[in-house]
């Protein structure tokens, strides 16, 4: 039960109530209260676990930032994917200036234990002086037009913002972001280069991984 309510509540613009009244038409009775302790609880440890079990990264990074709004404050979301659109991290910061573009580097470095080959970012100048000090020997691409993959991956996290009307402090979008881009992505293979029977099968490969993960593998389906 638990993580199908996470699932519902990660992958689709939903809110708690909404995620209540889809489960009360499986028959299933649970407050929303009850959802709303479940989802960020269980969802990060979850999102690690599926992590774990992605590919390692390809040494091809792209960076962006976006504003998003929190209790009515703009605040702007810093995101990394790789080559194939994998989302390596996020970090929801107040600016967007040199210090902001280091803490994110090396939050980076950090956490996925390797150096990239090159890191292709927009004009946006905080970028190229946080790369000249924290890594100056790896290649440095600077174009707007070369940032799509990162730019791409922003969207989902727009509808969910959309959906949910804001943000409410900064460490609340953290959790939440953090736990969205290890869930979500899974569940949003690239469509539009497979076939309606690849789709299929790789949408089967991934649920049944999702089973693993949360323990619910071989266990009876919710009526």
């Amino acid at each position: 039960m638990i993580s199908h309510c996470v699932w519902l509540y990660f992958r689709f613009p939903l809110s708690f109530r909404e995620v209540e009244e889809l489960m009360l038409q499986r028959g299933v009775i649970v407050s929303y209260e009850t959802i709303r302790r479940w989802c960020p609880k269980s969802g990060q440890p979850y999102a690690n676990a599926l992590r774990r079990r992605c590919p390692r990264p390809g040494d091809k990074w792209h960076l962006d930032e976006v504003f998003i709004t929190i209790n009515g404050e703009q605040k702007y979301l810093w995101r990394a994917v790789d080559q194939d659109g994998n989302v390596l991290d996020i970090l929801v910061q107040n600016r967007r200036n040199k210090a902001a573009a280091r803490r994110f580097f090396r939050r980076l470095l950090k956490g996925i234990g390797a150096v990239p080959r090159v890191i292709v970012t927009d004009r946006l100048r905080s970028y190229g002086a946080a790369h000249r000090e924290v890594m100056p020997s790896v290649e440095h691409r600077s174009h707007k037009s070369l940032n799509n993959r990162a730019e791409n991956s922003h969207q989902p996290t727009r509808q969910r913002e959309r959906a949910m009307k804001g943000f409410r402090s900064v460490g609340g979008a953290q959790r939440f972001l953090a736990a969205f881009s290890g869930i979500s992505p899974h569940f949003r293979p690239r469509r539009h280069l497979m076939t309606a029977t690849d789709h299929r099968a790789e949408m089967t490969v991934r649920f049944a991984i999702w089973e693993q993960i949360t323990g619910t593998a071989g266990l009876p389906a919710t009526a």
